[in-house]
């Protein structure tokens, strides 16, 4: 079997309703190219300041995955809505959600970030997720025709004890919508893709946010598709908005895993 699949590079900011068209329409384009499985980048309906965070979140039934539920039946695929800000009722605080829409329009699957991204990289970047987000705690993997889809989001990708789990719950395909800053992106961006890849030999598909954000530092973009062996089937520039299209090839990756079948030889879990 094999699927195509598409990763979606855009900038997301403040204004929802033009993030919302950008995405349809670039979501529209991966369909048109043949994709049946398409991942939009972390935070891509709004990326605004904290002070208007309560305006915008939205519940799970909210514009944002109607909109997405309807683009994803009448165009009959698999759509990961990269992340949303979920209102979390009688909280001022917000969660960092991933969901999982079948060809139905249905919801299959959502995963709340459970890594907040919390850094100070003096001169460069100064974040503090926690102080807007609650971290979510549960590991979500959902099987489908396009693949056992492990959910995650940006930052969980220096964890790759979350990904064994993943690989653990049967994980064929790992989505990992971001929004990487620049310096930790050209630094780790590719090869903690490829490592996750690699051990646990599965499809990643990591589409990014790129270029100059509200919070006063640029994304890095380079969105991927990589494959089981670790080779990189797609990659997208560091700036521009881009639909990557790449194909799942799962006999490829039974072949991986039965000739090199690490994910068995494990003796600590």
């Amino acid at each position: 079997m094999t699927v195509l699949a598409a990763a979606i590079q855009m900038s997301a900011g403040s204004d929802k309703e033009r993030n919302l068209e950008r995405a349809e329409h670039l979501v529209r384009q991966a369909a048109e190219s043949g994709a049946t499985l398409v991942v939009l980048p972390e935070v891509f309906n709004w990326r605004g300041r904290k002070a208007a965070q309560e305006q915008a979140a939205e519940d799970l039934g909210g514009m944002t995955l109607t909109r997405m539920k309807q683009l994803a039946r009448e165009l009959e695929l698999f759509l990961v809505a990269g992340s949303i800000t979920e209102r979390i009722p009688g909280d001022a605080k917000a969660s960092n959600n991933s969901v999982l829409l079948g060809p139905d329009g249905a919801m299959l699957g959502c995963y709340r970030k459970i890594h907040l991204f919390d850094v100070e990289i003096a001169g460069k970047v100064s974040a503090r997720e926690s102080d807007a987000k609650v971290a979510g705690s549960e590991v979500t993997c959902v099987p489908t025709a396009a693949g056992t889809i492990g959910l995650s989001v940006c930052y969980d990708l220096r964890f790759p004890e979350l990904y064994r789990k993943r690989a653990d719950l049967g994980a064929t395909v790992v989505t990992i919508p971001s929004a990487f800053t620049y310096p930790t992106g050209e630094a780790h961006w590719e090869v903690l893709l490829r490592a996750r890849a690699i051990e646990n030999q599965a499809f990643v598909i990591a589409p990014g946010q790129y270029g100059p954000n509200v919070h006063g530092f640029s994304d890095y973009g380079n969105s991927m598709v990589v494959d089981p062996w670790g080779r990189v089937l797609a990659r997208a520039s560091d700036n521009g908005e881009e639909v990557l299209v790449a194909p799942l090839d799962f006999e490829e990756l039974a072949k991986v895993r039965r000739e090199l079948p690490s994910l068995r030889h494990r003796t600590i879990s």
